[in-house]
């Protein structure tokens, strides 16, 4: 009863619901996550234990990204915080086209290590690009409902990353993009 009218009061402001609705956008973005594990596999040959390595060094990385926005940017206005980093993401996670077309290699740089660089350094980008969208989450929080409020806007959050794989692989569909043709990955 109560907790639902707080709710719809606290939606009700733009000082919430705005930065709600950039946070879904933003994490709704399209991502080619699933063809791109296909690309890896099929196209690069990278094994499974490979791609393992890779996930164990890019958890050691969000822990760095933690540390980074903790001794550097805490104190930095959120704002501006996610600005850059969604100007910095939006330009290194571009780097996939490199690898995609092979330009690592004619810069001499082999794939595996392409990619543990290029999967640490967008790593450490998106944890310091989270923790002040944390912290926003938890500004916004009006008294008496904080948990709720707040478990509402990491499942919202949650929500826009489903849509952004979902939106992804339907445009990687639409594009021809398969587990044999990677030309428009």
């Amino acid at each position: 009863g109560r907790q639902l009218v707080d709710l719809k009061d606290a939606f009700s402001k733009s000082e919430v619901w705005k930065p709600t609705l950039w946070l879904f956008l933003w994490q709704s973005t399209p991502t080619s996550d699933g063809a791109f594990l296909y690309f890896m596999t099929d196209e690069l040959g990278l094994d499974a234990e490979f791609l393992g390595r890779v996930k164990l060094v890019t958890s050691v990385a969000g822990l760095a990204g933690v540390v980074v926005y903790n001794r550097f940017l805490k104190n930095v206005p959120i704002k501006s915080v996610l600005k850059w980093s969604s100007v910095a993401g939006a330009v290194l996670g571009m780097t996939q086209l490199i690898l995609v077309n092979h330009w690592n290699q004619a810069l001499g740089l082999p794939d595996r290590m392409f990619v543990y660089g290029d999967d640490v350094i967008l790593t450490v980008l998106g944890q310091v690009a989270f923790m002040p969208t944390l912290v926003l989450a938890a500004k916004l929080c009006p008294v008496g409902v904080e948990g709720t409020l707040f478990a509402l806007l990491m499942s919202t959050f949650n929500l826009a990353g489903i849509v952004g794989s979902e939106v992804g692989a339907a445009l990687t569909k639409v594009l021809g993009v398969s587990s044999k043709d990677f030309g428009n990955l």
